[in-house]
C-alpha cells in the first residue's frame, strides 16, 4: 500500500507538469465541484459479505488543479456496523477523508479541451474515523486510509455533471491490539458507492478546463519584431522630444537674457532705392514706398538733409544717360517736396550717369538712391 501511495504521488507530479502547459490558467475558485454519494460497505474478513452489508451516505467537495490532478474532502456516515453489535445511534460510524485524485484518462490520453464521456479516476488519501459506542462499550477514534477507483460518466451540454460508480477499500490503520499504524486486511472494509457531482462554472466561462491558445515560434518571432520596431519608434520620438525641449530651453534662455542694442532703421543704413523703367524718369506708383520711407525719416529728423543720386543703365550715349540720371534724381526730389511737403532746401540732387554696379558688388542701374548728409556725409 505504501508503494501505491508513492506511485500516486509521483503520478500527480508528472501529470501536473504535463497538463499545466496545455490549459488556460486556473484561478483560485475555478474547477470546484460538490457531490453526494451513497452505497453499501462490508468488513473485509470475519463474516459473510452479503450477510453483513451496511448502508452509507456521504458528501464530497473537491477541486481540480489540472485536468489530471485534484483534491477532495469527503465525509461518509454509516448506519450499521455489522457484524459488530450496532449502537442505538442512527449513525454508527463516521469517516472523513482528504483524498488526492488522479484522472488516468487525461493523464495517459491527454486532455482535448472537454471531458470525455467516460473517465477512470484514482483516489487515495488519509482520514479520521469515529466509531460510536455500543451498549457497555465506549466509542473509539481511528486513523483511516482510503483507496478507490471512480468509473465516471460526464454528461450535460457543458459536461457540468458527473455520475460515478466507485469501488473502494478503507482501512482503520490503528485498529489492532497494539494500536500500531499499519494496513491490515482484518481492519478494513470494502465499499461500493455511486455518486453525483456538479462542477461549478469557471472564470473561463466553462465548467471545465479549456485548452490554452498556444502560439508557434514564427508568430512569436513576428510579435517580437513588432515589439522591437515599436521600441525603436519610441526611442526616435524620445530623441525628437529631447531636441524640441532643447530648442524650447534655448528660446527661454534667450528671452531671459537682456536684449542687445539694435541700431535704429534710418535712411542711411537702409539706402532706399527707387526703380525706373528703361529710358524713363517718371515714378511708377509702386515706387512711392521708398520715397515715403525717406519722407518719414526726414519728418522725424528735422536736422537731416538728404542727397538724391540718380543712375542710368549703360545703354545709350554718355550725354543721354547723364541727363536721364539727373532727371530721375529731380523726379524723386519733386515727389518729396510736392507730395510729402519736405522743404526743397533740405534736398539736393546729383546725376551719376550710366553705371552697372552700385553699392560695392551688388548690381543696380536705372535707380535713384538717397544719402543722409546731416553729418556731412
Amino acid at each position: 500500500m505504501k508503494k501505491l501511495a508513492l506511485f500516486l504521488a509521483a503520478a500527480s507530479l508528472a501529470a501536473s507538469s504535463v497538463s499545466a502547459q496545455t490549459v488556460t490558467e486556473s484561478k483560485t475558485f475555478d474547477n470546484i465541484y460538490i457531490g453526494i454519494n451513497g452505497g453499501v460497505e462490508t468488513k473485509l474478513t470475519g463474516h459473510n459479505w452479503l450477510g453483513g452489508l451496511n448502508p452509507n451516505a456521504g458528501l464530497r467537495i473537491g477541486r481540480y488543479f489540472t485536468p489530471v490532478v485534484g483534491m477532495a474532502i469527503e465525509s461518509n456516515a454509516y448506519f450499521s456496523d455489522k457484524p459488530i453489535k450496532t449502537s442505538k445511534t442512527a449513525v454508527t460510524f463516521l469517516n472523513t477523508s482528504l483524498l488526492g485524485t488522479v484522472n488516468f484518462s487525461n493523464w495517459f490520453g491527454g486532455y482535448k479541451g472537454t471531458p470525455r464521456c467516460f473517465e477512470v479516476i484514482g483516489l487515495y488519501g488519509a482520514g479520521w474515523g469515529h466509531q460510536f459506542g455500543t451498549d457497555g462499550v465506549d466509542g473509539r477514534n481511528d486513523l483511516t486510509s482510503k483507496a478507490a477507483i471512480d468509473l465516471a460518466f460526464n454528461f450535460g451540454s457543458d459536461k457540468a455533471w458527473q455520475f460515478y460508480v466507485e469501488p473502494s477499500v478503507t482501512w482503520a490503520l490503528n485498529e489492532n491490539d497494539n494500536h500500531a499504524i499499519r494496513y491490515n486486511i482484518h481492519s478494513g472494509w470494502a465499499q461500493l458507492n455511486a455518486g453525483l457531482i456538479y462542477k461549478f462554472k469557471n472564470s473561463n466561462g466553462s465548467h471545465n478546463f479549456t485548452i490554452a491558445q498556444l502560439r508557434d515560434q514564427s508568430e512569436i518571432d513576428g510579435l517580437n519584431s513588432q515589439i522591437n520596431s515599436l521600441r525603436n519608434d519610441i526611442n526616435n520620438k524620445d530623441a525628437q522630444l529631447a531636441a524640441k525641449d532643447k530648442q524650447i530651453a534655448d528660446l527661454q534662455n534667450a528671452l531671459n537674457q537682456k536684449p542687445k542694442y539694435v541700431k535704429p532703421v534710418t535712411a542711411t543704413n537702409l539706402q532706399p532705392t527707387v526703380l525706373f523703367r528703361q529710358g524713363k524718369s517718371t515714378i511708377d506708383p509702386a515706387q512711392y514706398a521708398p520715397i515715403e520711407l525717406i519722407a518719414t525719416y526726414m519728418k522725424n529728423h528735422p536736422e537731416a538733409k538728404v542727397e538724391i543720386k540718380g543712375y542710368a543703365s549703360p545703354e545709350g550715349s554718355k550725354e543721354i544717360n547723364q541727363k536721364l540720371s539727373e532727371n530721375r534724381a529731380e523726379a524723386v526730389k519733386n515727389a518729396l517736396v510736392k507730395k510729402y511737403k519736405i522743404a526743397a532746401s533740405r534736398l539736393s540732387t546729383k546725376g551719376m550717369g550710366a553705371t552697372d554696379k552700385l553699392f560695392e558688388q551688388v548690381e543696380f542701374n536705372r535707380v535713384a538712391t538717397f544719402n543722409d548728409n546731416a553729418k556731412g556725409e
